[in-house]
Order: structure tokens, then sequence, then C-alpha cells
């Protein structure tokens, strides 16, 4: 797989999908808990597999981050700076400082290069590492702790030289959007539609049911990509999210496939996507050791999947949903 970043063309060799950020590593500014915070971060243990993807004891490797990444992430996050779920010990500034953090983020590069050492000193079999560099403290600033991760893509460029693409990513625990987000969603739906029945099939699309998945069902009886057609194991998975959908797409059955488990979850968070030619397209944020076991691979004709009336529809998702 090939992704061109910042006008580079690069080789995609391998991805670590997902180092959690914890409280120990972020600013005080953004804790939960007492104490100044770490400059370390953990990013897996002393194995192979992390030996193999960031180098051999003491390495030291070039990083960047991409600006329009940080400013999605902040976008994905402002709800969570303005209306925090977690105990924040500084929750009452947590709205200025987004907007202090948008303006930094704003006047920075496209990329943003640094680099990432091995922290040797620390003995055991956690690997960690730390930066003097602006980049690697714009992430301690910008993550809020528990609902923040990193995926790293390790990269080759044309001359042989390998990159560490980290990008930062929002997760709600375990869920894409913020619970608040979803319940102000619900609470215009109670206050501005007086019909009851309208009401109930708008509830029961966002989980998928209701009308809404019988009438997904009509037009597709079974998971294009497993051909699966048991509907007890099948999901009314929105192309659209409902949450960014009008009240007419969140109903409209041409803004959903019916998948297995797996595939929704992968299409719900963006790691899978289509053209409108029936083609997969993986995202570089899950590794190919994954995709491999999942039975899936990048530019492959799914036969059976219905696109009529959905372009529109996968144009967003693509755009806005699949993690690019």
């Amino acid at each position: 797989m090939n992704i061109i970043l910042d006008n580079h063309n690069y080789k995609v060799v391998d991805t670590k999908e997902k180092i959690t950020i914890a409280d120990s590593f972020v600013v005080r500014q953004n804790k939960i808990g007492g104490g100044n915070g770490e400059a370390k971060l953990y990013i897996g243990q002393d194995v192979l597999e992390t030996r193999s993807f960031f180098g051999n004891n003491g390495f030291a490797i070039p990083c960047f981050l991409i600006k329009s990444d940080l400013q999605k992430y902040l976008e994905e996050t402002k709800v969570e700076y303005l209306k925090p779920e977690q105990p924040y010990i500084n929750k009452e500034i947590l709205p200025n400082l987004w907007i202090e953090r948008k303006k930094k983020i704003d006047a920075l590069p496209e990329r943003i290069d640094f680099e990432v050492v091995e922290q040797t000193q620390i003995a055991g079999p956690r690997v960690y590492v730390n930066s003097g560099d602006q980049a690697y403290k714009i992430i301690r600033e910008l993550s809020l702790p528990n609902i923040t991760f990193i995926s790293v893509i390790k990269l080759m460029d044309d001359n042989g030289k390998l990159n560490y693409y980290f990008r930062l990513f929002a997760d709600y625990f375990g869920e894409t959007e913020h619970p608040y987000t979803i319940e102000k969603e619900e609470e215009q739906i109670e206050e501005t539609i007086a019909d009851k029945l309208e009401k109930t099939q708008l509830y029961r699309a966002r989980i998928g049911q209701g009308e809404y998945r019988k009438n997904l069902l009509a037009l597709c009886p079974f998971c294009p990509i497993t051909l699966v057609s048991d509907d007890r194991l099948l999901i009314a998975s929105h192309i659209k999210p409902w949450v960014a959908s009008t009240d007419i797409e969140k109903l409209d059955p041409l803004n959903g496939f019916m998948l297995t488990p797996t595939f929704d979850r992968l299409f719900d968070r963006g790691f899978l996507s289509f053209t409108n030619d029936k083609k997969t397209i993986l995202s570089p944020f899950l590794s190919n050791m994954t995709y491999s076991k999942l039975g899936i691979s990048d530019n492959k004709i799914i036969t059976h999947l219905p696109i009529a009336g959905r372009e529109e529809y996968l144009e967003y998702h693509r755009t806005e949903i699949l993690k690019k």
C-alpha cells in the first residue's frame, strides 16, 4: 500500500495500530489525577513485535505530524473540552485551552518533524520514548487521557529512508461519537418532532433498528462481503453517520449496508470504505497483518456491493469517515 503525504509518495511498511495516552503522559492542565505529568511515552513491551517496528535497543527515529490531522483531532475532541465527561482537575479552564491550542495549531506548517529516542535508562520489559522537539510537546499538550490514542505508520520514501507518521485519534470509551453529542441530537428530536411514531423511528434508526433496518434488509438481505444472510448476524450500518445525517437521511435505507459485525466495525470506524465501482479502500491505520487475518485486502472488488443511490453517502464516508 502506498500513500501520499505532504506531496511525497511513501510505501506503507507497517502500522502500530494503537498507543493509548495515559494520564501520566499528558501536561498538567489536562490531567485527571495528581502529579505534573511525565514526558516519556510508553509504546509497547520489549518484544520482537515492538523491536521490529521501532528498532533495536537505543533507537532514535525520524517522525512527523500533519497539521490537518491535529486540526481534525481538535474538532473531534472539542465537545470533550467544552462538556467534559472525565473528572479533569482543571475542568473549568478546558474551553479556553481549546481556543488557545486551536490558534497554536493553525499557525503551524503543514508538516512538523521531530525525533523520538528510546529511554534506555529505564529498566524493565516496557519500552518508552521521549523527545525535546516541538511536535512531541504538542502531542502531550493536545492529548486528553484515556480517550486519546496514537496510531503510527512506518513509511519508506523513494530513497529508502524510513519515516514514522504519528496521528492522534479520539475514542470515547469504544465509541466514535461523544455522549453529549448524541444526547443533544436526541434532545433536538424530542423538541422539534411532534409525531410520536416519527420520533420512535428516528431513535431506533440510531441503533440500526425499526423501519430503517426493515427497509435496508429488503434492499440488502445479506452482507455483500461475507454473503452471510442470517439477519440475526447482520448489522444495519449507516454510511453517513446518524449524528451527521438529516432526519430524512437517518431513515433512508440507501444510507446503509447490512454488514456482519466485524465489517460493520471496520466500516463504522473508518478503516474500510468503498469506491463507486465496488472496490475496497483500506485505511493504512490498521496493519496489513490485521487485514490479512480478517481476510480483506485493498482494491478488492465486492461484486454484490449495492452502489446505486448510495454514491453521495459513500463520497461523504470516504471524505469524512475513512482514516486516510
